[in-house]
């Protein structure tokens, strides 16, 4: 088990919890005892996680729609002494000679379980977390050009939650590292999915500041200075930071993304995170290698990923006889 983060000094810890985050608003807690679960969307044994879809009722008694997601949190290694010793409750399940198995029941107070909150939650997002068919995709240059950027450009995706961090209105006080050149700058965070207790699962987002650069299609070697700020400042900022070298560490981008706004995924190497699989992720590295040998790279060569069965761009691709 990896050492988790430094830990903050308990000042720290009051003035946070005393004060909104940099300019923002106080926000409300979301009513978790009120939400009224509608089904569960889909449940990952191996992430041990759960995503529900939840109705909140108000006043007027319309119900509003939420995504809760459940998540077990990895082990801390200074929390493990604490687990075993402090009121902890074993039943035993099966034993067999020298091997044996159990249930361990700790303390609230170890059991922590990371939740995920989308609320208001939309259609879109209803969708993205129930469990579907995929099917693989292979775009060429000319799909992307007749299919798949036509349907971005018709679509209304909001991304004003990244503006929020680029421009401090939200998150400030979680940003690891800026480089605040317009052009060739980038604000890195912490991935909503990490929670910053331990390494193992350490996940960030390297943000860019421009804001017309969608995707890995966008790229050219004109964005060279870009992508190797983000690949060397990234790493040194991570190490500064976390203690955690470069060669352990996965940089890559989605294609497709799930927003389009270029970003990058810096996660911990040994970690198995969601869309680090071949058919969405490409690493920064070999992107920026591609670039510099061919700097309309992105714009010739075919990609391939992986859409669910319900998505419309899937209905884009079958509408024209491309899967």
């Amino acid at each position: 088990m990896a050492e988790g983060p430094r830990p903050k000094r308990k000042h720290d810890e009051e003035e946070a919890e005393a004060a909104p985050h940099d300019g923002a608003a106080a926000v409300a807690p979301f009513p978790l005892a009120e939400l009224r679960l509608q089904r569960v969307l889909r449940e990952s044994a191996r992430d041990k996680a759960v995503f529900l879809h939840g109705q909140v009722t108000s006043p007027s008694g319309e119900g509003t729609d939420a995504v809760v997601i459940l998540e077990k949190t990895p082990f801390q290694e200074e929390k493990v002494l604490d687990l075993l010793k402090k009121h902890t409750k074993l039943e035993l399940q099966m034993h067999n000679d020298i091997y044996s198995t159990y249930h361990l029941y700790p303390p609230p107070e170890l059991s922590e379980i990371k939740t995920t909150v989308v609320y208001p939650a939309t259609e879109k997002h209803l969708q993205k977390y129930l469990r579907q068919e995929v099917h693989l995709i292979r775009e060429t240059w000319e799909d992307y050009k007749n299919i798949t950027l036509p349907f971005i450009q018709s679509q209304s995706f909001s991304i004003q939650w990244v503006y929020n961090i680029l421009e401090k209105k939200a998150e400030a006080d979680r940003i690891i590292h800026e480089n605040p050149d317009p052009c060739d700058g980038f604000v890195l965070v912490p991935d909503f999915k990490w929670n910053q207790n331990q390494l193992d699962d350490l996940y960030l987002i390297a943000l860019v500041h421009r804001r017309e650069v969608k995707s890995l299609r966008d790229l050219t070697a004109e964005h060279l200075p870009l992508l190797r700020n983000i690949l060397q400042e990234g790493k040194e900022a991570v190490a500064k930071r976390f203690g955690v070298p470069g060669s352990q560490l996965r940089i890559y981008l989605h294609y497709q993304p799930s927003y389009y706004h270029l970003h990058v995924h810096f996660t911990a190497l040994g970690y198995d995170a969601p869309g680090s699989s071949v058919e969405r992720a490409h690493l920064l590295a070999d992107v920026v290698d591609n670039l510099a040998m061919d700097s309309t790279y992105y714009q010739k060569r075919a990609l391939t990923f992986a859409l669910r069965a319900d998505e419309l761009l899937l209905k884009k691709f079958q509408e024209a006889g491309r899967v």
